[in-house]
């Protein structure tokens, strides 16, 4: 992995290309929440125009990647086809129609006669998106982006170029029939300026990593800008001896396969010893039919799963139809390995016993904690965020699937007529410190 030595100074044409980014950003701060909702539906409109033009570009990058000996995982996400664009247009009408995030009061407060604080979500201008593989989530980037009134700086990875800049295309289009401006969205496509864009702080305000754990660590490693998203995506499942096996049965498989490429996917499964061999008796053949690699503990072992598992797996993202089971003897056991092992992602747990639910629940110090269903919920689309910039495991906010909200942040406005400190320092007037209503 390159040092931040070897991160280059951004060229000339990148800063020209940013401060028109940041000019948009600055005029889209101040549209309307009308305009921004034309300008999104307008994308939609021109997306689905395109639609043949994407699937084609998509279909040669996926060709590409092959011959490339691009990984399973990589090229599903890679996939964008009719299905997943007409999803992906979806959301982006969803998004427009979400409430506009811009302008919400959150503090109203008369600090003296004449003399008012409020407190108003503003955007955080321009946002700095580097993503691999994904080109579904470019479109979804761009919609919060523009819906927030963010402007976006994005860099796919290489293997979902053509995809990515007939999509970019068609958002182009799209803003040029509304009254947002295009340079609001702009597209970087080569490897140098995706590391250069890690050095415009000053113009850029946020980046946001959507990627392996190598490249989420490079870029917290390299940038004095702020990042916002996770390195791991080591999610488990645990199955409690009060719980109900069939229903175990049918999260666990749904956790795991319904789309093992996904960060929300589980990669350990962990089962309370009194359940573990009725489980696993019902479990094994279902896994197997889907086609997913079991690997146990030495008493998983026993119980018919046929590889062994090493230590390094309780800490390994697969992202693939691999799956790592271990027995425990407890709740605290089981909280325990996740407190060791876990990325603070998502974690569920399936039980019947409410003690213990609410135990687990708050314990797990993950950005999503579950009770009784699948890990595959936690996605800004699922939660009714419309789509999601991304998934953050920090411990301050915004935390989970960032949707609209954890595009925003806020600004104090205080109003007053001729008001000095001065006169407050001395005595002679005093605060009221009155809330009125938002």
């Amino acid at each position: 992995m390159q040092d931040s030595m070897n991160v280059p100074e951004p060229s000339t044409e990148l800063v020209q290309r940013a401060i028109s980014v940041r000019r948009a950003a600055t005029y889209l701060g101040q549209s309307t929440d009308i305009q921004r909702k034309e300008a999104l539906g307008a994308i939609a409109d021109a997306l689905s125009l395109c639609r043949k033009e994407i699937v084609s570009a998509n279909q040669q990058d996926l060709k590409r990647s092959i011959e490339n000996g691009l990984s399973e995982s990589l090229l599903s996400r890679l996939k964008l086809n009719e299905n997943k664009l007409d999803a992906a247009i979806e959301g982006v009408r969803k998004v427009a129609c979400l409430p506009d995030p811009i302008g919400i009061r959150q503090l109203h407060r008369q600090l003296d006669e004449g003399l008012y604080l409020e407190r108003l979500t503003v955007p955080l201008g321009v946002i700095g998106v580097i993503f691999e593989a994904r080109p579904d989530a470019l479109i979804q980037i761009a919609s919060l982006a523009l819906r927030s009134g963010n402007a976006a700086i994005l860099k796919g990875g290489s293997e979902a170029k053509l995809t990515n800049e007939a999509i970019v295309k068609a958002i182009d289009h799209g803003l040029g029939n509304s009254s947002i401006n295009s340079d609001a969205i702009c597209l970087l496509t080569t490897r140098r300026e995706s590391l250069s864009l890690l050095r415009l702080d000053g113009m850029v305000d946020l980046i946001i990593p959507r990627g392996s754990n190598d490249l989420v660590r490079f870029i917290q490693d390299n940038t004095r800008i702020p990042v916002l998203g996770h390195a791991d995506g080591i999610c488990h499942l645990y199955i409690d001896s009060a719980a109900d096996l069939d229903k175990a049965l049918r999260i666990a498989i749904d956790s795991k396969c319904q789309y093992p490429a996904a960060c929300n996917a589980i990669e350990t499964l962990l089962l309370h010893k009194d359940i573990a061999p009725s489980f696993l008796d019902k479990a094994i053949p279902f896994f197997n039919e889907s086609g997913v690699k079991l690997l146990g503990d030495q008493v998983c072992n026993s119980l018919g799963i046929e590889n062994k598992a090493e230590e390094s797996d309780w800490s390994t993202e697969y992202l693939d139809l691999v799956l790592s089971v271990k027995v425990v003897s407890s709740i605290d056991q089981a909280l325990d390995h996740i407190s060791r092992h876990g990325s603070r992602h998502t974690d569920s747990i399936v039980t019947n016993d409410p003690k213990t639910a609410n135990k687990f629940l708050h314990s797990v110090d993950s950005s999503g904690v579950f009770l009784n269903c699948s890990t595959r919920f936690a996605d800004g689309f699922r939660y009714g965020f419309g789509a999601e910039v991304g998934i953050s495991t920090q411990t301050l906010p915004p935390r989970g699937p960032v949707g609209l909200e954890g595009l925003v942040t806020y600004r104090y406005f205080l109003k007053g007529d001729g008001h000095v400190v001065s006169e407050f320092a001395s005595g002679a007037k005093s605060f009221s410190h009155k809330d009125l209503g938002l």
